[in-house]
């Protein structure tokens, strides 16, 4: 290898590792029986989709855990792949349509869906290639897309399997219901956000008298719907109207009066209208009273041929406009308040969603949550963070069956076939469909117009990535799968959805052994489900497009170096908490890059003075020549290998990345590496020095490999530079294991007063402005009860690293005149003045630096004590004040100790 560079350059180093690594097939996986399997599947991103921060931490770390299970020799596959996107995906191909002055109508089924293959062949891959960049290392001869010919059978499999068994069915049924798409959507896909609404009180006349009641609604035009009136059946203030008949205003139609435990006496007026056809629980309450079901709305949301004329081709929020008009000026209207509540939206359009009556496919999910549920109690699948059971559970419990189709044209058609007839079944194939309903093989079969949700493939996904419904080697051996990392606002509609379609589809199926699958241990999806933190810009908002404050991710690599982005992120998440991001904080990760880079640097400079062409040999340390920072530093080293492996075992990523931090940057470059120099450069032979240096290169290839998952990158580069690495790739080196017998206590307690003595005088040299050129002299006060000379075998190293001239022991009564202390361990380190520098000089400096510090901290505190400023700047403006505040009266007590230390006389 070159010799490296003075500065790391990521775009080159990135530029040149993935190619090789890609074309190397070293992200490849394949059946190795002696091998134990790690399988992560990738959450599959929308084929519409670009790489955004979410995606950047959540495959950033898949990829920590993928590449530390691959060094520690397990068979790591990590499957990716896309996911068809079919709302998402046919809105940017209508659209493209539009700018043509055409749309899908026009088009025809069969080129519009053609004309989207065409699309996904053009854009649909960008966030594959936007991920590279990333440096994930997918097993890209794996990919998959849920439209992909194996996953369109696994797709028809399912369907006709849970159709012969009953548990999909037809029905009409109130469903969450786009106007814009005009296509049903399951109770997952809708979010539902508190919106600032009105509640409209409408007087109901009573048929045959000169009583009325008063309803209250926030939907007015849906009243054309109605066909009953309902109250409580205890409710003492409308039980003599049952049986009677109200009259509905505006329309004239007669509406029964009925009483039901479901209604809540609480609610406004305590008696309300029942539209069967426009409401999920009046639906219900008609099913129970026999209700007559009326639509007065087209899947478009206009009002349709079943409502007074003067309303009918009207949009719903206009008909609405015109009925509370009409029942003002009828009299019908009582009062009008403001009130607040959750209203749904369409996840992809934002459209109001309509509770609509239409014809729709099901899946009768109780049967599947079931054992679903009992294997996420059962702990055979482990949340992190646990929290995460617990709203599992309860979505389990009250689950609902989940409407499946949807009314688009783009995505898996319903492999449901219509006989002439009107008689239909499910069937993989129009043959078997004709078998099936004891038809003749020229008779003509219609097939269902509708596609299945975008989600009913990917629930599939743990097994039909792997080949099912064949048995294939790979489905044998990589299911169960390991690890899901995703985010926690999928977990309805992926995971708990994968969880029992695994269960009910792999059962019987051969496993590792061969054997036929029946434990609940082999029919989970996954063993461990990470659910990711949500990224926040600086100031806690949730990032958007709108606010302008969700940073381009590939403006943030291009800028910093992958690395420094993968580090930050991972670094700046704790399990379970939000990510406050910024791009400038990705300055940590560039910054550690940085560092590691320069440590690398130093070494490979002293190896090749030391050594010339000839290459030490990397391998565990002797302990020949170890002193004191030997060690420590190995101590070090495999505390760390023990604190990293217990955090990523207990997916806590962010307290890996804490770990690695501390001990690269402070253990290893600051310390350990200024210590070294110490010996390098010292009076030894050279054969010691080369045993030293050869021992710190192996405890940098060491710390390289620890790194690696996080920084995959820099790593690669500089343990390529290390030594000849005869082809080999740090991803397929082995992952540094504890070695117990470095774990010292006592070099570990040795080195940290070591530290700290350093610390101090370095301190001290600061604070009296000592000039860095001047050696000082170093005069130890030992505690009583303790034995002097702690500090004789360390003085060449203080000599180095902090300019000791000599260090001596003094009895308390000797105490030099004028000194500046610090205590060590009880130890007091006195520095002498006097000589030293210019006091009277010195005197005079802290005097002015004290008064300009005096009149800063004035003007902090007089702004701190003004309500205008407190209650007015942002609270974040506010708090810098207060830090600001308090690290001006720390420097203020440090200037006066100095002043009064040189002061005495």
């Amino acid at each position: 290898m070159s010799e490296l560079a003075k500065t790391y350059t990521p775009h080159e180093v990135e530029e040149r590792w993935y190619p090789r690594w890609e074309s190397g097939g070293l992200f490849h996986a394949t059946v190795h029986n002696d091998r134990e399997p790690y399988t992560i599947l990738i959450p599959p991103p929308n084929v519409t989709g670009i790489l955004t921060l979410g995606h950047v931490l959540n495959n950033t770390l898949q990829d920590i855990f993928i590449r530390w299970k691959r060094m520690q020799g397990y068979e790591a596959c990590w499957i990716p792949g896309t996911d068809h996107a079919g709302i998402a995906t046919q809105n940017a191909v209508e659209k493209a349509l539009a700018k043509e002055g055409t749309d899908r109508h026009a088009l025809g089924r069969a080129k519009f869906v053609e004309r989207v293959w065409q699309w996904r062949e053009l854009y649909g891959r960008t966030i594959v290639r936007q991920l590279r960049k990333l440096g994930v290392s997918c097993d890209w001869e794996r990919e998959r897309f849920t439209m992909d010919e194996g996953l369109s059978a696994a797709v028809r499999e399912v369907f006709v399997r849970l159709f012969d068994k009953g548990l999909i069915y037809r029905g009409k049924y109130i469903v969450n219901w786009c106007t814009y798409h005009r296509t049903a959507l399951s109770d997952d896909e809708v979010e539902h956000e508190e919106t600032n609404g009105r509640l409209y009180y409408i007087r109901y006349p009573i048929e045959g008298s000169k009583e009325s009641v008063v309803i209250a609604t926030t939907r007015p035009e849906t009243m054309l719907g109605d066909t009953a009136l309902c109250f409580h059946p205890k409710d003492e203030r409308y039980r003599h109207l049952a049986g009677r008949q109200a009259v509905l205003p505006l329309a004239g139609r007669r509406l029964p009066i009925i009483s039901d435990d479901y209604i809540d006496s609480t609610f406004a007026t305590g008696i309300m209208k029942v539209t069967p056809a426009h409401d999920a629980n009046d639906f219900l309450l008609g099913q129970r009273h026999n209700l007559q079901v009326m639509s007065v709305m087209d899947e478009r949301g206009v009002m349709n041929e079943f409502v007074p004329k003067q309303y009918e081709g009207l949009d719903r929020f206009e008909c609405r406009k015109s009925i509370v008009r009409d029942l003002e000026a009828g009299g019908f209207l009582v009062k009008v308040e403001d009130y607040v509540h959750n209203l749904g939206h369409c996840y992809r359009c934002r459209t109001v969603i309509e509770p609509f009556l239409s014809d729709q496919w099901f899946v009768r999910m109780k049967p599947l949550a079931k054992p679903a549920l009992k294997v996420v109690q059962d702990g055979l699948i482990r949340f992190h963070p646990e929290r995460w059971t617990k709203v599992y559970e309860h979505w389990m419990n009250n689950i609902r069956d989940w409407c499946i189709s949807r009314q688009l044209w783009w995505g898996h058609r319903i492999p449901v076939y219509y006989a002439p007839d009107g008689t239909y079944t499910a069937a993989r194939s129009e043959d078997e469909a004709r078998k099936k309903l004891g038809l003749a093989p020229e008779m003509p079969l219609t097939q269902d117009e509708d596609v299945l949700d975008t989600w009913f493939s990917s629930w599939l996904w743990p097994f039909s990535t792997l080949g099912w419904p064949e048995d294939t080697r790979d489905l044998r051996y990589f299911n169960p799968t390991s690890t899901l990392v995703t985010g926690p606002d999928i977990i309805f509609f992926w995971v708990a959805r994968m969880i029992m379609a695994n269960i009910e589809f792999m059962k019987g199926m051969p496993g590792r052994d061969g054997k036929p699958r029946q434990k609940d241990a082999d029919l989970v999806p996954f063993r461990d489900v990470y659910f990711t933190s949500i990224i926040r810009d600086a100031q806690g908002r949730k990032m958007s497009k709108s606010l302008g404050n969700s940073p381009d991710p590939l403006e943030v690599i291009a800028e910093y170096g992958s690395d420094a982005l993968r580090f930050t992120i991972t670094y700046l998440a704790p399990l379970g908490q939000d990510v406050l991001f910024s791009a400038d904080k990705c300055e940590i990760g560039r910054n550690f890059a940085n560092k590691i880079w320069n440590a690398g640097r130093f070494l490979l400079m002293n190896k090749k003075d030391l050594f010339g062409t000839e290459a030490p040999r990397l391998e565990v340390p002797s302990e020949n020549h170890l002193d004191l920072a030997d060690r420590w530093i190995l101590s070090r080293l495999n505390g760390a290998i023990r604190s990293l492996s217990v955090s990523l075992d207990g997916f806590q990523v962010n307290d890996a990345t804490k770990t690695l931090y501390e001990f690269v940057w402070h253990d290893f470059c600051d310390w350990y590496v200024e210590l070294l120099k110490t010996r390098l450069y010292g009076d030894e032979s050279a054969d010691i020095r080369k045993n030293v240096l050869q021992r710190a290169l192996w405890i940098f290839d060491q710390a390289l490999r620890l790194l690696h998952p996080f920084m995959p990158f820099v790593t690669e580069e500089l343990w390529q530079n290390l030594d000849d690495r005869s082809g080999a790739f740090l991803m397929r080196s082995a992952f540094p294991r504890v070695d117990e017998r470095w774990i010292d206590p006592k070099a570990d307690e040795e080195m940290g007063f070591v530290q700290n003595v350093i610390n101090a005088l370095r301190n001290i040299r600061g604070e009296n402005n000592i000039p860095p050129s001047r050696e000082i002299e170093v005069q130890v006060i030992v505690p009583k009860g303790r034995r002097g000379g702690n500090l004789e075998p360390y003085t060449h190293y203080l000599q180095k690293l902090a300019r000791v001239a000599a260090v001596s022991e003094i009895p308390a009564s000797k105490r030099p005149r004028v000194a500046s202390s610090a205590v060590v361990d009880g130890y007091e380190i006195l520095v002498p003045l006097e000589g030293l520098i210019d006091l009277k000089a010195e005197r005079n400096r802290l005097e002015k630096e004290i008064q300009r510090v005096e009149q800063i901290l004035d003007g902090i505190e007089k702004k701190l004590a003004n309500p205008q400023f407190t209650e007015r700047a942002p609270r974040s403006v506010v708090e810098r004040e207060k830090e600001k505040q308090a690290a001006f009266r720390v420097n203020l007590e440090k200037l006066r100790t100095n002043l009064k230390q040189l002061s005495v006389s």
